[in-house]
């Protein structure tokens, strides 16, 4: 079996289908393509005409259709003749502000012609492939990272035509295209199904939670089911240093950051957390970073967040939920100070009123969207496994 001496691999990828042998052939883009700059007319959001598409189609679509474009413009026949896109075209995105994402491409797959935006590079199909395989061979790490190489710039990247002529590609019979081509479609339907579950859950989490926190006898505030919390790490103690997330609450801060360390090395003045516990970012709060504290029997976080535990009237998993309602946020919104950051100060959070039920009440509520919450947990982990899976297919099933 001969050697690529580019990457001195056989040309084979690691995974393949069994009924499949022999080498896959070398090419260059231009085997396939033959590309051109875009324009840049008068767009109009929603508008008649004819559809125009952007780099958001590109990034935001698992492939273009005409019905899924967001922009049109009024074109001419030049227009359409000149800057057309037709089914099976490639779509690159030629400018971006990082390295990483210049270049990403899409596939047009609608008989309706369209157009292209001058941030787009339109590979127009002159040779014998798979649209959709293209999708997912141009997507495939190995490919990605002969496409970025060739991207340029220092604040904002960009490729060029000249740049994605020279790009190789390595590409298998029309039958063992079809066959890859099939298996990560289904993959990506599933994860669109799954998604969509996942979000009907949340939106029904959200009803429910609206239909259980009735405010109409709010007659405490949460001032007064609260105590504020403001022990520091005076000890030192080697506790993990935390971030809210406005999404996955509480985290280690070394996950909040990745590529860099935010936490001070003397870490004396940062608050102590413990189990049951809420913090949120003063600066923060009106896009959902406040959270109780589940994962972890004590931590330490940043002195700039406010903390507070909840008095035995009130069970924490009660008011963790109320958070998540449209009347804490309606009333969040009332209280926010600032110019350039709307903060909620302390005073502000506990001058919220609040309805407090009975202990067992506040029970019930509680553990009945807790149920919806596990189960869209469980959800959103076979989700990540779909998208593990995709992306090992990707990598193991190219070259």
């Amino acid at each position: 079996m001969t050697q690529d001496k580019q990457n001195n691999r056989p040309n084979v990828p690691p995974l393949r289908f069994p009924e499949f042998s022999g080498e896959w052939e070398k090419h260059l883009t231009t085997d396939f393509f033959e590309f051109k700059n875009g324009l840049n007319p008068d767009v109009k959001r929603f508008g008649s005409g004819t559809k125009f598409i952007s780099v958001m189609d590109i990034l935001n679509n698992r492939y273009i259709t005409y019905d899924k474009i967001i922009s049109s413009v009024e074109a001419k026949d030049d227009d359409l003749r000149d800057f057309g896109v037709n089914y099976g075209d490639i779509l690159f995105q030629r400018s971006s502000e990082t390295l990483e994402d210049v270049g990403r491409a899409n596939v047009y797959l609608d008989e309706k012609p369209a157009l292209f935006g001058g941030f787009v590079i339109r590979g127009k199909r002159i040779g014998d492939y798979n649209p959709l395989f293209f999708r997912y061979l141009l997507s495939s790490p190995s490919v990605r990272k002969r496409i970025i190489v060739k991207g340029a710039g220092a604040q904002h990247f960009n490729i060029g035509q000249d740049g994605l002529s020279k790009v190789s590609l390595f590409v298998p019979s029309a039958k063992e295209q079809d066959r890859i081509a099939q298996l990560l479609n289904a993959i990506d339907k599933r994860i669109e199904v799954q998604s969509g579950l996942i979000e009907d859950l949340q939106k029904l989490k959200a009803a429910i939670i609206e239909r259980l926190y009735s405010q109409q006898n709010a007659n405490n505030k949460i001032g007064e089911m609260v105590t504020q919390v403001s022990t520091r790490n005076r000890a030192y103690n080697d506790y993990s240093v935390l971030s809210v997330n406005n999404r996955l609450g509480f985290i280690e801060q070394s996950e909040q950051f990745e590529d860099r360390m935010v936490a001070s090395e003397d870490t004396s003045n940062y608050k102590v957390v413990s189990r049951d516990d809420f913090a949120y970012n003063p600066a923060r709060i009106n896009v959902g970073s406040i959270a109780r504290l589940t994962s972890f029997e004590k931590g330490i976080v940043s002195p700039m967040y406010i903390c507070f535990h909840t008095k035995a009237q009130l069970l924490p998993q009660y008011l963790e939920h109320f958070f998540a309602t449209r009347y804490f946020d309606c009333e969040m919104q009332k209280r926010l100070e600032g110019s350039v950051r709307l903060c909620l100060s302390w005073e502000g959070l506990c001058n919220i009123p609040i309805s407090v039920p009975s202990i067992e009440q506040q029970e019930y509520i509680a553990n009945r969207i807790s149920r919806f919450a596990d189960k869209i947990s469980l959800e959103e982990q076979y989700l990540d496994l779909l998208i593990i899976q995709k992306q090992y297919l990707l990598q193991q099933m190219f070259i």
